[in-house]
């Protein structure tokens, strides 16, 4: 079953989580946090891009072409994605889920109706990755990651983006179609890194935007940051459970 795009205010935020709590971040701010994201006097005039520090606005995504099938790995395990096989001008920009109690991100996406996705971070189970513990352990964990309406997500990222041929198959008895990496990675401080490949962005790539570290730009600024160079790559950003 596909992971649930839920809408507030026009937003279509994909959560990919699969967490309990699999909730649209924007419903997530009390009403006074979401007071103090909204932009008031002549801000509240200016064109969101231009708010969020783009020269331009962010090109709509085109209607998804059909993506070439993803392989699956040997005995119809699911397969391990870093990017999507398209030729149409999309990356896809994913996150971990502590973004979405983030207000100024939250407002961020809502104003550039931006489809990002969701993934939780560390494992509900308390181990720091999956990789290297017993079939058993991997599957409670991965089939215990449910949505809000109960199904299980379709897609699955690994904790730390490390996993084993443990958690391939039990990923396949959860009923996950494809394990999620990343081809590029925007890092805390705000710098764009390749794990393979060429050094520039390429259609399909999906791209990691790391957790804020504190001392660097935050992470709506790393967001602005990444879309400007979506720009000048001339590509724009797509939903990814459109494509996988």
């Amino acid at each position: 079953m596909r992971p649930r795009a839920l809408a507030a205010g026009g937003l279509a935020l994909a959560l990919l989580t699969g967490c309990a709590q699999s909730v649209d971040p924007i419903q997530r701010l009390s009403a006074k946090a979401a007071q103090r994201v909204a932009p008031h006097g002549p801000a509240a005039a200016e064109r969101p891009y231009r708010r969020w520090g783009l020269a331009t606005p962010l090109p709509p995504a085109p209607k998804p072409s059909r993506a070439s099938p993803a392989r699956t790995t040997a005995r119809g395990l699911p397969p391990v994605l870093s990017r999507v096989r398209t030729r149409d001008k999309v990356v896809f920009l994913t996150y971990d889920d502590g973004a979405g109690r983030n207000p100024r991100f939250a407002a961020m996406v809502r104003e550039l109706d931006l489809p990002v996705s969701l993934f939780a971070r560390h494992s509900a189970l308390g181990h720091p990755a999956l990789r290297g513990l017993p079939y058993a352990g991997q599957r409670a964990e991965i089939c215990g990651r449910h949505n809000r309406s109960g199904a299980r997500p379709r897609l699955f990222r690994p904790p730390y983006g490390t996993y084993d041929r443990t958690t391939l198959r039990a990923a396949a008895d959860c009923g996950i179609s494809a394990l999620v990496l990343w081809r590029a990675s925007m890092t805390g401080s705000g710098e764009l890194t390749y794990r393979k490949g060429g050094a520039r962005l390429r259609p399909g790539d999906i791209v990691a935007v790391d957790p804020d570290e504190g001392t660097g730009p935050g992470l709506p600024q790393r967001t602005a940051r990444l879309l400007r160079r979506v720009q000048e790559a001339g590509l724009t950003v797509g939903r990814l459970e459109d494509y996988v």
